[in-house]
């Protein structure tokens, strides 16, 4: 005995459009029309498991160039929600009149299983033949996307060979106004102070981290970090140009920078990173130099010893270096890097007791008998700030100004301070905040 399989129901959606709003108010009108055409082509298909829905779908006054359709963006969404089979228009263009809207329909259809039918020109994809007309259509479209992709990177390549601004993130310096870039005058000095500063200091490290300390930041807020600074330091539209796929053409823009720095920058730049590292380390100041003894009294001068691309920096005492005996308990050589940290830290510790305070407040006060001492002691706590933003050479004066001696010993290092020093200091920082406090 064969059981025959209930016939599968296919749901079908009617849509119907019409550009105008011209007639929509009679009684019988076009979307009328087209969904009466519609809905015989279903009767006719019944024995296929062909049943029209309910839901209307009438796009009156809304042109077929764009998918913003009010009625068709309902159709999508339940095509989406899987509750449509096949969806019917009396023509296609009422579907679409754009075939990249249309492929863009049709890629949704397809990814939902949904085929549809246009009643008047024997358009289903249903059957074989509507396929093959499908993809004769999507051909199409796919060759009207590319010649309007080529169409648009030859106007933007011709632009951009004009030297014209084409749109993009906007350079720190300039501004937009009618699709010309125009100089920022507040953003240009700060470019221009980072290339000056890059050329005296040759490392973007340590440059990035000098920045960080003066709270020097993007236009979005954001700190300035080493990756920032290359992007900046190598953008050629700093110096009036505009670039297209690596060749620089005379921009429509005036430049920031002028040659001869552009030329500086990256004459530096073309140095290898590390090389510039070695440079820039070979090149800092011995902060302790003079300054530091073994507890016998023989001086710890700077040494360096290099292994293969890296400089190791020292202080080692002249006993050692001269192979005298000693009878000094503390050790004989000491790591740069970490004893200078170490003095750096005790400085710290000393600026900010009330004892070192009230001594640099006296000192002050013989040159300026009526200074605010809370100004004084306001001054000595930016010291953490000021020593952040200053370049290695400042640092060592200011160490030089500050300590009388260190003494390496067996339990550690003893810091001498100069109060007279921690006044002149303090005299110098109080300057720049009487100058903002004028302005």
């Amino acid at each position: 005995m064969n059981i025959q399989q209930p016939q599968r129901r296919l749901r079908c959606a009617i849509y119907t459009r019409k550009s105008s709003e011209e007639g929509l108010e009679m009684e019988f009108n076009s979307l009328d029309a087209q969904r009466e055409s519609c809905e015989a082509y279903i009767a006719s298909q019944r024995s296929e498991g062909f049943a029209a829905i309910r839901e209307r779908y009438d796009d009156g006054g809304h042109s077929g160039g764009t998918l913003e359709r009010p009625a068709l963006q309902r159709l999508l969404a339940d095509v989406e929600a899987g509750l449509i089979d096949v969806i019917v228009v009396y023509k296609i263009d009422r579907l679409s009149r754009s075939l990249m809207d249309f492929s863009k329909l049709v890629e949704i259809f397809e990814r939902n299983q949904v085929t549809f039918v246009s009643v008047t020109q024997s358009f289903n994809t249903t059957t074989s033949m509507g396929r093959l007309t499908l993809n004769i259509l999507l051909s199409f479209a796919q060759f009207e996307r590319e010649v309007i992709g080529e169409r648009i990177r030859d106007k933007f390549a011709a632009s951009r060979k004009k030297g014209m601004w084409m749109g993009g993130f906007v350079p720190l310096g300039y501004r937009v106004e009618n699709r010309k870039l125009l100089i920022e005058e507040s953003e240009a000095a700060t470019v221009r102070m980072i290339f000056e500063r890059f050329v005296g200091i040759g490392s973007a490290t340590v440059l990035a981290k000098t920045l960080a300390a003066e709270n020097v930041r993007t236009r979005r807020g954001k700190p300035i970090d080493k990756g920032f600074l290359y992007k900046l330091l190598n953008n050629r539209v700093y110096i009036g140009e505009a670039v297209h796929k690596g060749t620089s053409y005379p921009g429509e823009h005036e430049a920031i920078i002028d040659r001869a720095l552009w030329d500086k920058v990256h004459t530096i730049l073309q140095t290898s990173p590390r090389q510039r590292a070695g440079n820039t380390r070979s090149q800092t100041p011995a902060l302790l130099k003079g300054l530091i003894f073994t507890d016998t009294g023989s001086a710890m001068t700077p040494t360096a010893t290099r292994k293969g691309s890296k400089l190791y920096r020292y202080y080692t005492s002249m006993d050692l270096i001269r192979s005298r005996t000693t009878e000094a308990a503390g050790p004989q050589r000491l790591p740069a890097g970490m004893v200078e940290g170490a003095v750096i830290d005790e400085i710290r510790r000393m600026i900010a007791t009330p004892e070192v305070r009230a001594r640099a407040l006296a000192a002050v006060k013989l040159d300026i008998p009526d200074v605010d001492a809370k100004a004084v002691i306001a001054a000595l706590g930016e010291f953490d700030a000021l020593w952040a933003s200053l370049f290695p050479a400042e640092q060592a004066r200011i160490v030089q100004l500050l300590v009388a001696r260190i003494t390496v010993g067996s339990t550690g290092l003893a810091v001498d301070l100069r109060h007279d020093g921690i006044g002149s200091l303090a005299r110098q920082m109080m300057a720049p905040q009487a100058g903002r406090s004028a302005a």
